[in-house]
């Protein structure tokens, strides 16, 4: 039974919307009923995750729907190291599950309160030369069609699977994901500050040889406090606070927990998310690895001449390329470069002048961050994009999976 609707925002305040009908379901036969009953009524169904995207991805006036109530592990593949969990799972909810069964995801991004399914679905990532992002880590998956049966995919129909990978919700709601994952690990994580120069030619010794390296560039001293960023004076190479890289390595170790002010060793899971809080609206796009420390020097060299009230650190990190048809890694191992404006400010020109100097290098954003490609550049810059859109097509020929935001771009 869906709920009557109402007003609907997303984590950060800049999307928002008047929905007809609201779902909780606590199963998948209910969330199957559900969708069936809404796209019979000619409604479009989209699913809000934990709306931690700054697009428009979730929203809808039709049934909208979270999956908050659907949670936690369905099954453990011990022998081939395999995890099936509801879509609805936070992330850091499966850590503590997989610790417990002494496993651990591959690789996460540094925010771990994100429902499974939206966060994996949109290009979420974590760092690492060699590491993919984090929905290629994506072996099985169970979405719910318009007519509300289940389509099941896995890895014997890789095509698919890499369709479905990062798909956005258009391909269906998901209702179970498959992982594979890994035995348990620890990590060693390091903070340290150092100039701009001196990141620049440590940046490919520091990739190839740790994994997991990325950085916050930190125009002026208060940039730090935008995200909750330790001070590492101590462990500075330089005494500037203006101008500056607050530095991060991980490596798998196996010494025992410590934890000191800018060291510490811990369970996997319990390295990777920082602390934010919902101060920024965030664009990233993904660089070609080639060309990311000369994006990095525009970009920077942007904000220091053109935007200096721009003061929110660029976060900088790594992933590999992979195979899914609208990832924003696909064939290409990239560097993610990610710039910030403050709510309630006009710093919309300056995403625009960032976009422009992005674009140059053929990057591709993170769905669930501010971008400004429109379906000419999806087609440019996506080579199955419009396999991809033919599927979708094929999945759900009245696109009621779609919203005005991503009918404009993959309808």
């Amino acid at each position: 039974m869906m709920d009557a609707g109402g007003h609907w925002r997303n984590w950060v305040g800049n999307q928002s919307c008047i929905v007809r009908h609201r779902g909780a379901p606590e199963s998948e036969a209910a969330l199957s009923e559900m969708v069936r009953e809404a796209t019979s009524n000619g409604l479009n169904v989209r699913c809000a995750g934990s709306g931690h995207s700054f697009t428009p991805v979730a929203l809808t006036s039709g049934l909208h729907l979270t999956l908050s109530k659907l949670q936690g592990i369905t099954n453990i593949d011990a022998a081939r190291k395999r995890v099936s969990v509801h879509a609805g799972t936070t992330i850091n909810t499966l850590g503590k599950a997989l610790k417990a069964n002494g496993l651990s995801m591959i690789n996460q991004g540094d925010i771990d309160s994100q429902a499974l399914a939206g966060a994996l679905t949109t290009g979420t990532h974590g760092t690492g030369l060699t590491l993919g992002n984090m929905a290629s880590q994506i072996v099985g998956m169970r979405l719910v069609q318009p007519d509300g049966r289940v389509l099941v995919i896995n890895d014997n129909q890789p095509d698919m699977l890499d369709a479905a990978r990062v798909s956005i919700g258009m391909l269906g709601v998901i209702s179970e994901i498959t992982l594979q994952v890994m035995d348990s690990y620890n990590l060693h994580e390091k903070l340290w500050r150092c100039t701009f120069d001196e990141c620049m030619e440590q940046h490919d010794e520091l990739a190839a040889t740790h994994r997991h390296f990325g950085f916050f560039w930190c125009p002026v001293p208060e940039s730090r406090h935008c995200y909750c960023l330790p001070d590492t004076s101590s462990v500075s190479t330089t005494t500037s606070l203006s101008d500056v890289c607050e530095m991060k390595t991980i490596d798998i170790t196996d010494r025992p927990p410590m934890e000191s002010a800018f060291e510490k060793i811990a369970y996997s899971s319990e390295i990777y998310p920082i602390e934010y809080v919902p101060n920024f609206h965030e664009l990233e796009y993904a660089v070609p690895v080639k060309y990311g420390k000369q994006a990095c020097m525009e970009v920077r060299k942007l904000m220091l001449e053109k935007h200096p009230t721009c003061i929110y650190p660029i976060e900088y990190r790594f992933t590999a390329g992979d195979g899914g048809w609208i990832s924003p890694f696909f064939e290409q191992d990239s560097i993610t470069l990610s710039v910030s404006g403050e709510p309630g400010t006009d710093y919309w020109d300056y995403l625009k002048d960032v976009d422009d100097i992005l674009r140059q290098f053929g990057s591709r954003p993170h769905w669930g961050k501010l971008h400004f490609l429109g379906a000419e550049d999806v087609a440019a810059l996506y080579p199955r994009a419009r396999d991809f859109k033919a599927l979708r097509n094929k999945l759900d020929p009245e696109g009621r999976f779609l919203n005005d935001h991503l009918r404009q771009l993959f309808g």
